[in-house]
């Protein structure tokens, strides 16, 4: 897949099919635009072009709003998109200047001049352009003019899988990774820097990799222990992850911590990726530096078990 970040680095193409959207999550029911995307170019011997934006408009339009949290980073979302067979992926950069764009402008000078579009594929409810007047009966009524074929996938063929990137957000938020992971069609994953922390982990027989966030918007799922794959240079690992402030220590401060099992090896300044399987426990305060041990030992063994 190759990717532009910016509509004028894209080369004009002979038949593009094409959609857009904000994709975040490229759950089961964005997939089912890709999947319909992926079987019209193989219909015309097309290329598939996906147009995104980043950064998300919320975070643009309403900057005194940080309550939105997403799903994927642009490159977790790219790597996604490229699995489902994109060829072309173009980041628009969504700024309020953009945001001004008519319906009318966008689908002329960046449709049908930039890209080529030849068949244009979105989901239902899909608006575009200023004050987000542009939609599918506009699409469709002016099509023959514009020189594409519009079709839109039907409410019905996304209801019926019940999905939208807001029941996953508050899935996650509920630590309840089994919906999670069924909605986006695969394991819910995050993926940062491994940074230096105090070493409580290692004191209590778990040694622990701390793990930094590399942007505030991603979503981090509630606190508790999980059952994840540690992904690290091309090699699986099994292991558990804590999120959570620490209270038996009396901590303040949110962390993120995984211990990898049957690993040893020094991965300070590294990037990990951290795939969730399942909940095992919500977040706990010990009496003790012991008791919390002991419990760690049996958390360890539901995640073996739950990963098997």
């Amino acid at each position: 897949m190759k990717i532009y970040h910016g509509i004028a680095d894209f080369s004009t193409l002979p038949f593009a099919v094409v959609t857009s959207g904000t994709f975040d999550g490229v759950h089961i029911g964005h997939q089912k635009i890709l999947n319909r995307l992926s079987e019209v170019s193989q219909q015309h011997k097309a290329e598939t072009v996906v147009i995104t934006f980043w950064p998300h408009p919320r975070l643009v339009l309403h900057p005194e709003d940080d309550s939105l949290k997403l799903l994927n980073t642009f490159e977790e979302k790219a790597e996604l998109l490229s699995q489902h067979g994109v060829k072309h992926l173009i980041r628009i950069p969504f700024t309020k200047e953009f945001s001004q764009m008519s319906s009318e402008e966008f689908i002329t000078e960046i449709l049908v001049k930039k890209i080529g579009t030849k068949k244009l594929v979105i989901g239902y409810d899909h608006h575009f352009g200023k004050n987000r007047e542009g939609s599918f009966e506009q699409l469709k009524e002016n099509a023959p003019r514009y020189g594409f074929e519009v079709e839109e996938i039907s409410r019905q063929d996304v209801d019926n899988v019940g999905v939208s990137s807001t029941k996953i957000r508050k899935a996650l938020e509920a630590g309840d990774i089994a919906t999670a992971n069924h909605f986006l069609g695969s394991n819910y994953q995050l993926t940062g820097r491994v940074v230096p922390g105090d070493k409580l982990g290692r004191l209590l027989g778990f040694p622990t990799a701390n793990i930094e966030m590399d942007t505030k918007f991603k979503l981090v799922p509630a606190d508790g222990i999980y059952a994840v794959m540690v992904h690290y240079q091309n090699i699986v690992y099994k292991g558990m992850l804590y999120i959570g402030n620490r209270p038996t220590v009396n901590g303040i401060k949110r962390n993120i911590e995984v211990n990898i099992f049957d690993f040893n090896q020094d991965v300070y300044g590294d990037t990990l990726t951290i795939s969730f399987h399942h909940l095992i426990r919500n977040d706990s305060k010990f009496s003790d530096l012991e008791g919390l041990s002991k419990q760690l030992a049996l958390d360890k063994i539901d995640a073996l078990r739950l990963l098997n």
